[in-house]
């Protein structure tokens, strides 16, 4: 090859390229594809989720009211037992005994009344005729007014043997479940004493306790009041179980604590739930999630495209001016469903990258498309 054609070629290469001397460059890349969410401006409910303890709807804990030795016990531990059902029954001999005198005193008092009545009727009759003098017949009539004392006295007396001998029958005070006896027949038991024979509770509606923090009822107090939020028509309240599934029936709140817990900041609520088949027991721990409003201008983000920078705020990436990737800082209020109420750095008709994240860098050109996995209303994506 002559000197010139090579110099020639080597001077081709470097001004034009090699496309420019019949060889071809690989093409550049496309952009890569993402999948987008077109936002909008929705309504959604304020979902609250808080920690709770359920509790029975009525508890009596069985006590003796008079000292005595248990004879029997007429229950089965665990069962069902209804009001006025007989649950011990305490040795009545002494008070049998007491109740026999009490009415043996009775029925001496009322003898007693007869035969001083009559005493003070004929010491009136001679009074008057000087008979008998005035403070004999004064006499008379206290002894036949201190006989008809001792009558209520001993009528009083019989009434209380009465009752005490009743009080050797332990009836239930409440239907419910009664839990386990801590006394067995032949133990003594004293009126007053401070363990409780057993325990009745009525469970066939429950009362749930959760706890709120003051600053959250404010927020929604003062967010309803200036219209950003909506009342949500009462309060509705559904129970999480402890193994994580849904308790399914929906309770309703009955009232709130009108004081505040100095120690937590927080306020106590309370809910009755339906408990048809004992599904709840008291003491156990829940989570209850409760409506408390509905937010009326709300733009709701898929949880997909929001992420955590390395000082933990909240970003979001869409796709601006000429499918540009632009870099958003956002501030979000609460979790609906599998997206956040987002309250700053979105707006409505921003398109939200929800696919297609890895190695994506603000300022990147994408091509943006429906996604795939993230389920969108009709017509959300672009």
């Amino acid at each position: 090859m002559q000197k010139g054609t090579i110099i020639g070629l080597l001077a081709c290469a470097s001004a034009f390229g090699l496309s420019a001397c019949g060889e071809s460059a690989p093409p550049a890349p496309p952009p890569p594809a993402v999948g987008v969410v077109t936002l909008k401006v929705e309504s959604a409910p304020l979902l609250n989720e808080l920690p709770g303890r359920i509790s029975a709807f009525e508890t009596a804990e069985v006590r003796p009211q008079i000292s005595g030795i248990i004879r029997r016990r007429l229950f089965q531990e665990g069962g069902f037992v209804r009001a006025g059902q007989l649950l011990y029954e305490i040795d009545d001999a002494p008070y049998r005994a007491a109740l026999a005198q009490a009415k043996g005193s009775l029925a001496k008092a009322q003898a007693t009344i007869r035969s001083t009545g009559l005493q003070a009727q004929r010491y009136k009759e001679l009074v008057t005729i000087n008979a008998v003098s005035r403070q004999d017949y004064d006499d008379a009539a206290a002894a036949a007014q201190q006989a008809r004392a001792d009558v209520a006295a001993s009528q009083g007396s019989v009434q209380a043997a009465q009752v005490n001998q009743n009080f050797t029958r332990i009836r239930a005070p409440i239907s419910g479940r009664i839990g386990r006896s801590l006394f067995t027949p032949g133990a003594l038991v004293q009126s007053g004493q401070p363990d409780a024979l057993t325990t009745i509770q009525r469970t066939d509606t429950v009362y749930v306790d959760v706890t709120q923090s003051a600053a959250q009822i404010i927020d929604l107090k003062q967010a309803i009041k200036n219209g950003g939020v909506s009342d949500a028509g009462g309060v509705r309240i559904r129970l999480i179980l402890p193994n994580g599934s849904d308790y399914p029936i929906e309770g309703r709140l009955q009232f709130s604590e009108v004081t505040v817990d100095p120690s937590s900041g927080a306020v106590t609520l309370r809910a009755t739930f339906p408990n048809p088949d004992g599904l709840l027991l008291p003491g156990m721990y829940v989570r209850a999630k409760m409506v408390e409003g509905q937010r009326t201008q709300a733009i709701l983000a898929p949880q997909q495209g929001i992420s955590r920078d390395a000082r933990g705020r909240a970003t979001a990436l869409v796709v601006g001016k000429d499918n540009k990737v632009e870099s958003r800082q956002v501030e979000v209020d609460r979790a609906v469903g599998d997206k956040w109420i987002v309250t700053k750095g979105l707006k409505a008709g921003d398109r939200l990258i929800v696919e297609g994240l890895v190695n994506l860098r603000p300022g990147a050109v994408v091509r943006p498309g429906a996604p795939q996995q993230v389920t969108v209303a009709q017509g959300g994506a672009r």
